[in-house]
């Protein structure tokens, strides 16, 4: 009777949907549902005409780097760059990934205000000389995941990569740390299909849209701090896009004087306009 009971024990553990093993891995339920991303993108990209006004992938991350909803804001997959998809999704896993919340905060170290680190916040840093060089070529894609297919579910609801780490660093405008009521983190945005700062400016306007910029203080709670209110001057947009290359006099890449500037794209305008993040609470 004990052997019996064991292996039908056994049964229903390997049988056991893997979800059931998942814990809070594969939790989306306090981010945007796929719908929500592509009426937010759709409205993005019509908002934002710098660049090449070209159409764009987004892609959601939660905590944990898991894809929660993946989409695009033209007729069809092939309606932006094909090789897109990825990069906004390597770009929200990057924002996510380096990117604090106050709760960062314990025994002396961490941030207590939160740290915001967009990804065109890490260009200058990661090149040779810079303070996080050799950043990019940390956390590989999982190229298993990234391109999986069917490919006519890319983009849409039941995309392949929902549900999958996909990884990669990527150090170029576009990716953002998404921020919940309270300035709590519970993910990353990543958006391309563009020039990387109207990559940036899209990102932007998906996160305010989707009110996941909830950033700045409110009561007890400090304003999340980012390269572009500590450095740049940007106190209501803290993990803006900086543009403060100078040559470098012995030639090769150009000189940030924060340390966290991007280079300027073809027909760049308009960050220093974009909306104000909200209050935390």
């Amino acid at each position: 009777m004990k052997l019996a009971m064991k292996f039908s024990l056994l049964v229903a553990i390997v049988f056991m949907p893997l979800s059931a093993f998942a814990g809070n891995d594969n939790d989306c339920q306090d981010l945007p549902s796929y719908g929500a991303l592509k009426v937010a993108l759709d409205s993005a990209v019509a908002a934002e005409t710098s660049g090449l006004d070209l159409h764009m992938w987004a892609t959601v991350v939660n905590r944990d780097g898991v894809v929660c909803a993946i989409a695009f804001s033209g007729t069809d997959r092939g309606a932006q760059w094909p090789g897109s998809r990825v990069i906004s999704a390597q770009k929200a896993s990057t924002a996510n990934s380096f990117t604090l919340d106050r709760n960062s905060a314990s025994n002396g170290s961490g941030s207590p205000t939160g740290l915001a680190l967009s990804t065109a916040n890490l260009y200058s840093a990661v090149q040779p000389g810079g303070s996080l060089f050799g950043l990019q070529e940390s956390n590989p894609v999982s190229t298993a995941d990234a391109y999986k297919g069917p490919s006519e579910n890319f983009g849409q609801a039941n995309d392949p990569l929902v549900g999958e780490k996909v990884g990669g660093v990527n150090v170029f405008g576009g990716g953002l740390g998404l921020y919940a009521v309270g300035a709590t983190i519970v993910g990353g945005v990543g958006v391309s299909g563009d020039t990387s700062c109207a990559d940036h400016n899209i990102a932007w306007r998906v996160r305010n849209l989707l009110r996941l910029d909830r950033m700045a203080a409110s009561g007890a709670t400090p304003a999340v701090r980012g390269p572009a209110s500590l450095f740049a001057g940007d106190l209501t947009r803290p993990d803006n896009i900086i543009f403060d290359i100078v040559p470098n006099p012995a030639g090769g890449t150009g000189n940030s004087v924060t340390g966290f500037g991007h280079p300027m794209c073809p027909n760049t305008f308009g960050s220093d306009a974009l909306p104000a993040v909200r209050p935390a609470q």
